[in-house]
């Protein structure tokens, strides 16, 4: 709770209140942070999911650190896997400031951040001379916004090159709402070239995954899982966030993650456990450790957290870890 009553309320006073602002400075301290040799393990916790070992099942979702900064303290929070991302082929500013808004009294957030990264080398060189964590890495692939939907599918190519000796998984990011065109890639005939393309290039085999946005309805959903099934997909995320606003009154463009995401999130994790029998990854609105359970109960294997984290803390992490133990 000293984080709560705390830390909390310095860190969303810093910057004058810009959420961006906090982001950065705590992603700079926590880039301080040493190194942890062990993973946080504790009994009944380890599983195995599309053929990795997790030390635990409870994850750091994509676009907490996109560029890697701070991978060492992760694992020392309590996470059992680590997504950065997502990142692109090119380096890319992102969207105009601001982009990241708060809204504490909902325990949400509206980001249009629009893939800001330095790009898959610069990620590759970080990871390079970083070398090997104690917990499983997923890299979050994306699209350059420079790049038109045409050569979409060369572009995720260069990027799954570039960092595909770093990833234990590669998550493909065909569904946030913060880059213009991005969603198309989630029909069919977009999203059957981009995932036979990756597969060529896969000869390690390495578990690939797809995002999904919680805004496609069962049919698209059904259609989406038809191309994921064909194309030999080890996995699913869901979800990415919503360009829905239940609940909270803004006009701010963008997607909204957090408590609000929590009722649909469950219905696209259900439905897409049952109706593909894969995988999922289950993210969106867990802000508690009964949050976590019911994603479990859902369908997921796993479970990620984001949001949650900001309003709650690292003490969140340990008790979603908790909630996993034993439900293997």
């Amino acid at each position: 709770m000293s984080y709560e009553r705390l830390v909390r309320p310095v860190l969303f006073r810093l910057g004058g209140g810009d959420a961006e602002a906090v982001h950065e400075r705590t992603l700079r301290w926590l880039a301080r942070v040493p190194s942890r040799r062990s993973a946080y393990s504790p009994p009944g916790a380890r599983r195995t999911v599309f053929g990795i070992d997790f030390p635990n099942a409870v994850g750091l979702a994509a676009g907490m650190d996109k560029d890697g900064r701070a991978l060492r303290a992760w694992p020392r929070l309590g996470f059992g896997f680590v997504e950065v991302g997502t990142v692109t082929r090119h380096p890319q500013p992102g969207n105009e400031r601001p982009r990241l808004f708060r809204f504490p009294g909902q325990k949400a957030i509206v980001n249009r951040m629009g893939f800001n990264n330095a790009g898959a080398a610069a990620l590759a060189a970080r990871l390079a001379a970083l070398g090997p964590l104690p917990v499983p890495l997923g890299i979050s692939l994306g699209k350059s916004k420079v790049t038109p939907l045409t050569g979409a599918v060369e572009d995720y190519v260069s990027s799954f090159r570039a960092l595909y000796e770093h990833g234990a998984y590669f998550a493909v990011n065909v569904s946030s709402p913060n880059t213009p065109g991005l969603r198309e890639l989630q029909d069919k005939a977009h999203l059957s070239a981009l995932l036979g393309a990756l597969r060529a290039e896969n000869p390690a085999g390495r578990p690939v995954l797809v995002k999904v946005a919680p805004d496609l309805t069962d049919a698209a959903l059904g259609e989406l899982l038809d191309v994921c099934l064909s194309h030999g997909v080890a996995g699913l995320i869901a979800t990415n966030t919503t360009i829905e606003r239940p609940g909270v009154a803004t006009a701010e463009a963008g997607g909204l993650s957090g408590r609000p995401l929590a009722p649909r999130a469950l219905q696209v994790v259900r439905f897409v456990a049952k109706e593909s029998g894969l995988p999922v990854v289950g993210v969106g609105g867990i802000t508690t450790r009964d949050d976590v359970t019911r994603m479990l109960d859902a369908g997921a294997s796993l479970v990620q957290l984001y949001t949650g984290l900001i309003y709650h803390g690292p003490r969140l992490v340990r008790q979603a870890v908790q909630a996993t133990r034993g439900s293997a």
